[in-house]
Formats: structure tokens, C-alpha cells, sequence
């Protein structure tokens, strides 16, 4: 895993990983948007796998002093998305994630090739 110099998005990465959650993919969307500094996406095995990282990165947040962060879509846990300000992430369970595919709708070359557009 590779680590950032922002120490937010460095805590995530890492309680992620310390959770298993797969595949994560880190896009860097500073000077692109508004939105957030950074996006994750990572996979988790299952809904109860996908509540319990979700869970246990909101007690990490906390834990380290960030207090200001929403988390939306636990009850059903297809999808769930942590909004911690710069850092988003999104955690699937893995049919939810290749339906949605957000990877390739953010990916930098499409990023890119709409500011070139506009």
C-alpha cells in the first residue's frame, strides 16, 4: 500500500488495509474538483464485511479528532459512503462495485479529457 503525505487520506488508506477491504484505489482529485481532494474505492467480501470496515473507519476518524464526517448507506451496506470532508470513499461489495464502475467515470484520462472539453 502506498502511503500519502496528507496525513487524513494516509489514515484511511492504512484502516482500510488494517481491515482487509480490497482493491482500493486512490484518485487524486485535487484542481479537478470541488468535491474533495481525494476519492476511495475499495471492495469489501460482504455486506457485514463492507458495515464493519465502514464502522470501524468512523471509530478511527473519531478516534484521531476528525469529528466532522457523514457515512450513508449502512442499513443496506451495498454501497456506503464515507464523506469525511477532503477524503471520500466509497466501499462495495463486489457485484455493487463493477455495476457502478466509478472507477472508470473518474478515472484522470476522462477527468482530463472534459476539461480539454469545456
Amino acid at each position: 500500500m502506498q502511503t500519502s503525505s496528507d496525513p487524513l487520506l494516509s489514515l484511511i488508506q492504512k484502516s482500510l488495509d488494517d481491515d482487509q477491504a480490497s482493491e482500493i484505489v486512490t484518485i487524486d482529485l485535487r484542481g479537478k474538483t470541488s468535491l474533495a481532494d481525494y476519492m476511495l474505492i475499495a471492495t469489501g467480501r460482504s455486506a457485514r464485511h463492507v458495515t464493519a470496515v465502514a464502522e470501524h473507519l468512523g471509530e478511527t476518524l473519531r478516534a484521531s479528532g476528525h469529528r466532522q464526517f457523514q457515512i450513508e448507506g449502512l442499513p443496506a451496506a451495498d454501497w456506503v459512503l464515507i464523506d469525511a470532508g477532503d477524503v471520500i470513499v466509497h466501499l462495495f461489495r463486489p457485484e455493487v462495485r463493477s455495476f457502478y464502475n466509478l472507477e472508470k467515470m473518474w478515472s484522470p484520462a476522462l477527468i482530463d479529457a472534459l476539461e480539454t472539453a469545456s
